[in-house]
């Protein structure tokens, strides 16, 4: 079997004892934690192609309600199954066409709704990594509803339709990541600077591979620890500065 060419290693993974709970809204179940305190902020997390109950995504959510948000990550496979580390990387393209990032905007909608309806939220920013970044810079191009995005290692290719963002997004990549080019990023860039009219920013994390960022303390090396922790504030910074 061909070695797998980005899936960052989900091997052995420790165990995480989540601090919030499931939820239903409408068809689709998720994955909610909040703050001790009431706020009318929240963050939607689109999760990576393992889907809305791997650890390190739950453990995304809790660090983003720590900061204090109403932080949730619903199920945008809607029940399906996600990738597994044991799935063939031959059928990788095939599971993609059937779960694809651009068709995201019905399940945003239900939970947006669910957020400014039941947890009383104004104000509501995104984040995502990987397939879900792909899902962030998508929904940024397209509901104006959410006020910032934050897309970590995933971009929209091949359309010159994905530069006009409606509200501020920060692009976070990793220098080593197999799946963005370097080319490709400055490409963004260059366009962004072309057609963006609102506030943007792209940053790339030296050494880092794809899916560095969303690791939990005790799965990260000691040479990617510094970077994993600045790209989580910043990524909390970008949200804290417009949401």
């Amino acid at each position: 079997q061909m070695a797998d060419p980005f899936l960052y290693n989900t091997g052995d993974r420790s165990h995480y004892g989540c601090l919030g709970h499931e939820v239903q809204i409408e068809y689709l179940k998720a994955y909610v934690c909040s703050p001790s305190f009431s706020t009318d902020k929240a963050v939607i997390v689109v999760h990576d192609v393992f889907g809305w109950r791997f650890p390190d995504i739950r453990y995304i959510v809790d660090l983003i309600a720590g900061h204090g948000y109403i932080a949730i990550c619903p199920d945008f496979f809607k029940g399906t199954e996600p990738w597994k580390s044991t799935d063939h990387w031959g059928d990788f393209a095939d599971w993609m066409k059937a779960h694809d990032p651009m068709k995201v905007d019905k399940e945003a909608d239900v939970v947006l709704k669910y957020l400014k309806e039941q947890c009383g939220a104004k104000k509501i920013g995104i984040v995502g990594f990987s397939w879900g970044g792909m899902a962030v810079h998508h929904l940024m191009l397209k509901n104006p509803q959410l006020t910032a995005g934050v897309s970590l290692y995933g971009i929209i290719r091949d359309s010159e339709e994905r530069y006009n963002l409606l509200n501020p997004t920060f692009f976070i990549f990793g220098e080593k990541d197999h799946t963005i080019s370097s080319d490709q990023i400055f490409l963004l860039e260059e366009k962004l600077k072309q057609y963006c009219k609102v506030s943007y920013k792209i940053k790339v994390y030296p050494g880092q591979v794809h899916g560095f960022a969303q690791l939990k303390p005790e799965d990260m090396k000691p040479d990617d620890k510094p970077y994993i922790e600045e790209a989580r504030k910043d990524m909390i910074d970008w949200i804290k500065m417009f949401v």
